[in-house]
């Protein structure tokens, strides 16, 4: 019944010359990469427009940066890091998770395979390309203090991200902090050559990553409107996951410049992994479990710097609400 209603609903929007979709803004975490895929995948086949939503995707440069485009409403929803997030929200910044894609974290540092920087003892006496305010350099505090590293323990240099991709790629960096999906595909189209991780995820840190955002006030003033974004991209997650090369198509038709379709593929694919709830309670995509976002705060809390009374407030940091009831 509820699938006829939204299907007459979709049909009498698409027929009525009167109807003006929403206009939506997305802002992505960065520039467009493989791991973006689904939502260039939903614009293309349709799946916002079914919603009502005419929808704009825009890059980002940093997930911090986003974090404040949406907490400030010149962005309607930021695809970001949540704990990012996070760390923001509890500083009174007016954000919220509607819907929490990543549930494993792809951050990590990455080198030239033949440099043999396999593990974090490795990277002592290295020198590592970071990006200030991305979401790899909120958390990399965090990775040095679980894995007893010491910024004195390597050199460090700073650019955004075309100029740590090249400080790797040039020699001049040996590592660069970046998600497995994204920086390391980037390097692989430059050169040619393997890239290996150092995955965060494989030394404790084993919080949530990536997902949808917006501002507080706007999900109160704007209930519907939320629940048809998150219905829509939830479709597009699950649409895109079943025909991975054709969503990283998706993005080259909208911008040529994306990069390459093998890799953009490849990314994507690293990507699909990252979705499943480790806990195995939920199959459907941005459905997140408490006890997932309870031991990402409580590392946040541990080791990243945030106030021990966010702890307390675990339920105001994100919300499943307007995901699309499961199987509908």
């Amino acid at each position: 019944m509820k699938k006829a209603w939204f299907a007459a609903v979709a049909a009498l929007f698409a027929a009525s010359p009167a109807f003006a979709a929403d206009k939506v803004t997305l802002m992505l975490n960065w520039y467009v990469y493989g791991e973006h895929a689904p939502f260039y995948y939903g614009k293309e086949k349709g799946y916002f427009a079914e919603q009502g939503i005419d929808l704009e995707i825009q890059e980002g440069r940093g997930s911090a940066v986003t974090a404040q485009a949406v907490a400030a409403k010149t962005a309607d929803f930021g695809y970001i890091d949540v704990p990012t997030m996070i760390k923001a929200a509890a500083k009174g910044a007016p954000l919220v998770a509607t819907g929490v894609l990543l549930q494993t974290s792809p951050m990590s540092a990455m080198g030239f395979s033949d440099k043999n920087i396999r593990k974090p003892e490795d990277i002592k006496g290295k020198t590592v390309a970071v990006t200030p305010g991305d979401s790899m350099s909120q958390i990399w505090p965090l990775f040095l203090k679980k894995t007893g590293l010491k910024e004195s323990d390597f050199r460090t240099v700073s650019g955004d991200a075309q100029t740590k991709l090249n400080a790797v790629i040039n020699g001049q960096a040996d590592l660069l902090l970046g998600y497995v999906m994204d920086q390391s595909m980037k390097i692989k189209d430059a050169t040619g050559k393997a890239v290996t991780p150092i995955r965060f995820a494989d030394y404790g840190i084993k919080m949530v990553s990536s997902g949808i955002v917006a501002n507080t006030d706007y999900v109160k003033e704007k209930e519907g409107l939320v629940r048809r974004f998150m219905a829509a991209a939830t479709k597009s997650v699950e649409e895109a996951s079943k025909h991975p090369k054709d969503a990283a198509q998706s993005i080259l038709t909208a911008n040529p410049k994306g990069g390459q379709i093998a890799t953009l593929t490849e990314g994507f694919e690293l990507t699909i992994p990252l979705y499943k709830d480790p806990d195995g309670k939920s199959k459907q995509p941005f459905r997140v479990s408490e006890d997932n976002m309870k031991e990402s705060v409580d590392l946040l809390v541990e080791y990243g710097g945030l106030d021990a009374a966010a702890k307390g407030k675990l339920a105001s940091f994100y919300t499943n609400a307007y995901l699309p009831n499961p199987g509908q």
